[in-house]
């Protein structure tokens, strides 16, 4: 594949890290954002380089400003990997208007205005490609998950409009749907299970594991080789790839 010009969202640590070090590898420049300037200076150094723009994506306008550096910095964005995202538990009486808005804000409405700011270059050059990073959570339901698994839904919405819109125009749109990730934000996780069962964290991270018929956590680097192959393949558009072990057979 030629040289591109590939954001990725949330590319401080865990997913987002691994998708832009596999970006660079394959000779890709790559602009890099999330809220933690240092851990964005990790991952540059991991990609040997990379444009780095510390921002929170759900300020006003902030997306727009992330596009405008890219732009003009590296060009026209050609891939865009919308991987940003943090989840929240608790009990659906118990979820607070703060945290449903939160996961809104930051899992369903950021990755659209990245969307929306995206797709005029994209379909201008006749090419471009699209992976927004779900969830387990945005095939199924589980307990006290509510606000999450609806953001992670509601991409999967976004997804399958955007492609079934664009489908003509060289522009491909997909969701990469991973289960439990060996990430820091699993490790908040164990930790949170942990602290309301009084289990160890080796005892709640098993508890995780075994949440998945393969009996273990999936790596970043599965995530990526997923993400990579929706780069690569301009004949799949419209899907959900499940990256979760077996836990949803579709």
């Amino acid at each position: 594949m030629a040289q591109r010009t590939c954001l990725v969202t949330g590319a401080g640590r865990g997913i987002g890290r691994e998708i832009a070090i596999r970006l660079a590898a394959a000779g890709h420049r790559v602009a890099l954002t999330a809220r933690s300037e240092p851990e964005l200076a990790e991952t540059a150094a991991a990609c040997g380089g990379g444009l780095v723009v510390p921002l929170d994506l759900t300020a006003p306008g902030a997306v727009d400003s992330l596009f405008d550096r890219v732009e003009r910095e590296l060009g026209p964005v050609q891939v865009l990997v919308a991987n940003a995202g943090a989840g929240t538990s608790a009990p659906l009486v118990k979820t607070t208007d703060e945290q449903w808005q939160r996961m809104i804000d930051l899992n369903l409405t950021v990755p659209f205005r990245c969307l929306r700011r995206a797709v005029p270059a994209m379909t201008a050059a006749g090419w471009g490609r699209i992976v927004v990073i779900g969830s387990v959570a945005s095939r199924v339901g589980a307990p006290y998950i509510a606000a999450y698994a609806a953001s992670k839904h509601g991409v999967l919405g976004l997804v399958r409009s955007a492609a079934a819109e664009l489908v003509k125009t060289g522009v491909t749109v997909n969701a990469v749907c991973p289960g439990y990730v060996d990430t820091p934000m699993t490790e908040g996780t164990v930790g949170t299970i942990a602290a309301k069962t009084g289990r160890t964290p080796e005892q709640a991270r098993r508890v995780l594991e075994e949440q998945q018929p393969i009996g273990r956590l999936i790596t970043a680097a599965e995530v990526a080789e997923a993400v990579m192959f929706c780069v690569a393949n301009g004949a799949v558009t419209g899907q959900a790839i499940n990256v979760d072990g077996g836990t949803v057979q579709s």
